[in-house]
This record gives C-alpha cells, structure tokens and sequence, in this order.
C-alpha cells in the first residue's frame, strides 16, 4: 500500500556518507478503511458526555429615544447530544482503543436583545452493526443497534439558561436573574460487539476453520499448523452464484469449559448467536471426531440453550490426507447410528467445499424470515427529580437530590436575585425545613454538588 506522504524538513547534514535529517512534521494519507493496528476488538467501555447548555443573559435595552427598554437578555443554546449511529462498513470496535472519552460541544450563550445562543451540533459515533450497548455501572441494556444508519440516544444535552426577559413579571418589571446552562448527561457505556453473519464456523481448534473460510472467500486469516492460531473473529463473503452470497464468520476454536469463559469461550461464543445456520467441521486427524462434536454442542447449550436448535453442516475436514480416508468408513458408520449425516471435505483442495457451502445456504433458505426489528419505546421507571436526600459529617451537610442539584449548577452565585431565588428553590422542595429538622446551626457548612454555602438564620 502507498502512503502519500509530505515532509518538512529544517536541517541536514551528513556524518561519513549518510545523511541525517531532522523532521518536524510527517503528514500521512491513509485511505479510508485502512487500520494502521488491524486488532479485533469486540468489548470495550467509553465514557460519552453530553454538551452543558448555554448561559442565559442579564440584558437590558437601551435605546435612543426609548425610556425603560426592559430587560431582553437572551436565553441558551441547546448542548449537543451523544449518539451512536450504526457504521455497515465497520466490523470490529478497534476504534475504541485509541480514545475513551467522547465528549459534545456546549451550547452557546445569549445575547442582547433576546437572541437565542446557538445550540450545539450533536456528536454521532460509529459503531459496527450487532453492537450491545450496556449501563456499565448498573449493568442494563440500554440498546441493540442492528439495522444501518440505527441511532441510540446516549447522553442527552443540557437545555439553554433562561435569560432575564423570562424573569419579567408586573411585580418585577426589571430582573436582574438569569440562569445558567443545564449540565449535560454523563455515562459510561460497555459496548459488545456479536457480529452478524448468515453462517457459523465451528470446531475445535485446528480443525482448519481458517482455511476453509480462506478458500470460499476472500478473507486472508492467518493460518498455522497449530492450535489456537486464530485469536479472533474473521469475516468473509462467500459467491456462490451471481445472485447468491453467503456472509460467513470464522469463530476460534472452542474447548472444553468454553460457556465458562474457559480459552476466552465468552468472548467467541457471543458471536454464534447472531448466525443463523453452523457450519461445523471435524478434525479428521482427531482421535474421536465425533466425540469433539458432541462436547462443542454441549458448549452450545450450555452457553445459550437456543443454539442448540440452529441446523448445521456437519463435515469432516483433511479428507486429503490418506489416514483421514482409511478412517472415513468407520467415522461415517458412527455417525449414521446418531442419525448424523456428515459430508467428507478437504479445504486444501477444496473437495466437497461447494457442496457444504450450497447445503447451508439450503437451510438458510428452509429457515422462516427473520422477524423485523421494531423499535417500541421503552418506559424505564425514574426517581422523583424532587427527592432529596440529607447526610452530616461533622459540621458539613450534604445534600442530593437531581432537582436541587441541578438548580444550584444553573445559578448565578454572584448575582443577589439569583441567590434569593435559590433560597427560595430550598424552601419549596422542602430542604430549608429539613435541614433546621435535622439540627443545623448557624456557621454549619452546606453542601450542594460542586458548591459550599454557609448556614444563617
């Protein structure tokens, strides 16, 4: 692959017959798609923040020839939102390795004569398709993004402050109060990545699933005469007609204790699941082929009991290889008192190849149509914003609670109307009478989110 590359240099000069430069600056162009660490990765946790919204503004009119132009201070800007948006061209989460934190602009501020700040684009992140997104705190699932273009809400942004036209009342003709912006959300997220493909390979390791994935496709795993030489998932798109196309994925081999996470079996496992029929290969140099049969079904099962009902192509790979065909008559003889039909297939030369390929895609198209995904909303049940909560160590009073909290975030400590406006937020929700409940004295020290207020009658 060629690298356009442009170099500036600022100095030379040569030691014996070589020449030294010193570069201060290489600007590379990578085609879109090439990965500098082409690493596999399909689990990874991100912190995603919401933009705050924009300050509300303290404004009044003035203008020639118009006594008390009134307050017109504008309000803010929305902040930016966090989505994540599904990426068909991606397949792997390897994106994630190299930033964690992934941050929306703020809204912008008002202006004078009530003009609203500007709000904030919203921030979009790609991700595979079959990506889980989890609450990596609590551990819920937040989404399942699937379909292209699929969007999830991950971090809402804060709303604008209100500006102090909207304090104007007959009573108050001249507010001198405005509010702050509203604090974005913050999360973190797990995401997991099951990838989607029409077929499953499986088999123990070294029952040359690489090979048989290289062969139909133009997929190029790395492939070794040893077990355990994939480490990871591989995909690859198999042509068997002009209108006909297989999407098959390559899962390393499994083991014994594999649904226990044993030899990495949670993160191989996972990717079964989204594949409708299993191609499942035998090692025809194994000591009991079928018994490896039975133990990976059994891993199946165990890991998630639907697998077990998926139809699979049963062959018996290194069809080759003259011992494998000495043994062909009594391993087929075997099978056929399990009622196990098994097809001999070599992936060096490609014998029987098609034949397993045009069977799968026969049972894909024996299987009933996926059932489309509709998105329904979903109702989460939600603490009362108004609740709060009262903890004392020493002389310090910690408050929480969402609503209160909140308003402290989006008030002008410096400004005296914004103050009182406040005292007047404790004194509704209650917490004002709470804390006198509670034995504060004057001196005491109050605590709300980021901000330290002293108690005084």
């Amino acid at each position: 692959m060629k690298l356009n590359e442009k170099i500036k240099t600022r100095h030379a000069w040569r030691v014996g017959c070589r020449t030294l430069r010193r570069l201060t600056k290489i600007q590379v162009r990578i085609p879109l798609g090439y990965n500098l660490r082409d690493m596999f990765v399909d689990e990874t946790t991100i912190t995603v923040r919401a933009g705050t919204g924009g300050n509300g503004m303290v404004h009044f009119r003035r203008e020639k020839f118009v006594p008390r132009g009134g307050p017109d201070g504008g309000d803010g800007g929305k902040g930016g939102d966090v989505l994540l948006q599904v990426n068909p061209r991606l397949n792997t989460l390897s994106a994630f390795r190299y930033q964690e934190i992934f941050a929306a602009e703020h809204g912008g501020g008002g202006g004078p004569n009530n003009r609203t700040g500007k709000s904030a684009p919203d921030l979009i992140i790609a991700v595979p398709p079959g990506t889980v997104i989890y609450d990596a705190d609590s551990g819920e699932v937040l989404g399942d993004l699937v379909e292209e273009s699929q969007q999830l809400l991950a971090a809402r942004g804060g709303r604008g402050g209100r500006g102090n036209s909207r304090f104007a009342t007959a009573h108050n003709q001249a507010p001198r109060l405005a509010e702050k912006g509203e604090p974005g959300e913050e999360k973190r997220l797990r995401l997991e990545l099951k990838l989607i493909a029409d077929v499953g390979i499986v088999g123990v390791p070294n029952a040359g699933k690489s090979t048989f994935l290289a062969v139909v496709t133009n997929a190029r795993p790395k492939i070794a005469p040893y077990p355990f030489t994939t480490l990871e998932p591989n995909l690859g798109v198999a042509e068997l007609e002009d209108e006909i196309t297989l999407v098959l994925a390559d899962i390393p081999g499994l083991i014994e204790g594999a649904h226990t996470g044993a030899g990495l079996g949670h993160q191989f496992l996972r990717h079964i699941q989204r594949t409708r029929v299993l191609i499942h290969l035998l090692d025809g140099l194994a000591e009991d082929p079928l018994l490896d049969y039975a133990q990976i079904n059994s891993e199946l099962a165990l890991f998630d009991p639907e697998l077990k009902h998926k139809p699979q192509v049963v062959a018996l790979n290194k069809y080759d290889l003259p011992e494998v065909q000495a043994r062909w008559t009594q391993i087929q003889a075997a099978a056929k008192k399990r009622s196990l039909n098994i097809y001999p297939l070599s992936a060096v030369t490609g014998e029987n190849v098609r034949q397993v390929l045009y069977r799968a895609w026969q049972l894909l198209e024996e299987l009933p149509a996926p059932p489309e995904v509709v998105e329904l909303p979903v109702y989460r049940p939600e603490e009362d914003p108004r609740a709060y909560s009262i903890q004392r160590k020493g002389d310090l009073w910690q408050v929480h609670g969402a609503a209160i909290e909140r308003a402290a975030q989006m008030t002008y400590w410096e400004n005296d109307q914004s103050v009182r406006r406040f005292q007047r937020i404790l004194q509704t929700l209650g917490i004002e009478q709470a804390l006198r409940e509670a034995g504060v004295k004057p001196g005491d020290t109050v605590q709300i989110a980021d901000f330290e207020l002293e108690w005084q009658d």
